[in-house]
């Protein structure tokens, strides 16, 4: 790998002990992916946070924040202290709710361990955005910027809706870009490899947030890890529609980008997104395909009654909150029924002056923020059917946490909260 003279610094110790550790990661990450140099960064997103019951008994033991950043952001068994973060660096989804931890059931001496990391984390310059959506609360990469992001939904929007550059990254690798400003250059960072691979003819009116969850899911069990270009959308999707397709692509394959010529970042034609050249694969998606497709998002469910509603997988807009506001106002949730809604923590701020948290919290759901059930493994106490609008969650939870899920319209959950019983169905 060819290193620049700033680059041979850090990697001879000269910026100190936790840099040359990072480089020396860097260095070998790149070697074994064929990279023949690294790229700037100022754009990082990652993790700090002691998730996993291992990583948690070790932070207890160790003592300090220095030792699990050196141990698991830079794979040093050595413990360096921890400089500021040279690259803009956000912290994603945590475990659970900073505010709301009792009600998801976690243990006092958890909750403390998680602030003193919080702590740390905001100590060295981690900004805590603690959500899988940064692009939602202020971190919206431009187009061509060289990023170096971890969460896979949060990738393939910043990658195809928005045009910036980056892998799906790791713990060890983000560790390293923070203190470094530098990631491999290789991948999605490489103009050739940003080229379409598969034609998707989209046959079906795609319009409902459902509709696009099942697109998504029906196109990444196809295609893998390749990147599908879309022809046919008669509609153009908001926010929040294209962020589920994303996800749903991203969890049934590994979609990483995508185009949509007319709509996304790099492609205003279906020439333009196979950079002239004609598709390895093609095939559709009608009425057959979406229905192949929602039955096996719906495949655990047998049972009607549903314990829990989970809503806001990626984290819900504050247009999203609205929308479960109107369908809740005035009515009560099933007292056999508990309804989360998950938000990044600064929408949620949003909700409370708005009026929004009150409106969920009197029909007795909670608007939570910083976590997930997949990414926490939290659910109440008891659960055995969940019912959500994210074919993300439908994809993990089953095989995560062991339960039933259903997965259908925002409409269909709601009415799931208030009856206690599942009614959804593919419309």
């Amino acid at each position: 790998m060819k290193l620049t003279d700033d680059e041979k610094a850090m990697l001879d110790g000269k910026e100190g002990p936790a840099k040359q550790k990072a480089m020396d990661l860097l260095v070998r990450y790149g070697n074994a992916l064929g990279a023949e140099r690294l790229v700037d960064t100022n754009n990082v997103c990652g993790t700090v946070v002691a998730t996993n019951p291992f990583m948690r008994e070790f932070a207890a033991k160790a003592g300090g924040f220095d030792a699990v950043f050196s141990e698991f952001n830079l794979d040093s068994s050595e413990v360096v202290e921890i400089p500021m973060v040279k690259a803009h660096t956000c912290q994603l989804i945590q475990s659970f709710d900073q505010d709301l931890w009792e009600i998801q059931g976690i243990s006092r001496d958890r909750y403390e361990l998680s602030q003193k990391n919080e702590a740390f984390s905001a100590g060295i310059g981690v900004q805590l955005m603690s959500t899988c959506t940064p692009y939602q609360v202020g971190n919206v990469p431009v187009k061509g910027e060289h990023c170096a992001w971890m969460e896979s939904s949060a990738v393939v929007y910043i990658n195809s809706v928005l045009g910036a550059r980056s892998n799906v990254e790791g713990r060890e690798s983000t560790g390293a870009a923070m203190l470094t400003g530098k990631i491999p250059y290789w991948g999605y960072h490489l103009d050739e490899n940003r080229l379409g691979t598969d034609l998707v003819e989209v046959e079906w009116d795609v319009q409902s947030m459902m509709d696009w969850g099942l697109l998504g899911y029906y196109i990444g069990e196809v295609v893998g890890e390749r990147i599908p270009v879309l022809s046919g959308v008669r509609h153009v999707p908001n926010l929040y529609r294209i962020k589920h397709f994303g996800a749903s692509a991203a969890s049934s394959g590994g979609v990483e980008l995508f185009h949509i010529p007319g709509i996304t970042a790099e492609a205003n034609s279906l020439e333009e997104a196979f950079g002239k050249k004609k598709p390895k694969f093609s095939f559709k998606f009608g009425k057959a395909e979406r229905q192949k497709a929602y039955e096996h998002l719906n495949h655990s469910a047998k049972d009607k009654e549903v314990d829990f509603i989970m809503l806001g997988c990626p984290h819900a807009s504050i247009e999203q909150i609205w929308e479960i506001c109107k369908l809740l106002n005035g009515k009560r949730v099933n007292r056999d029924t508990m309804l989360w809604i998950f938000t990044p923590r600064s929408i949620k701020q949003l909700a409370d002056r708005n009026g929004y948290t009150k409106i969920i919290s009197d029909a007795g759901g909670v608007l939570m923020s910083d976590s997930c059930p997949a990414v926490g493994q939290l659910l109440p106490k008891g659960t055995k059917v969940v019912a959500t609008d994210s074919a993300k969650q439908a994809h993990y939870l089953p095989a995560i946490m062991g339960v039933q899920t259903w997965f259908g319209l925002l409409e269909d959950c709601i009415n799931a909260a208030i009856t206690g019983k599942w009614s959804g169905e593919l419309r």
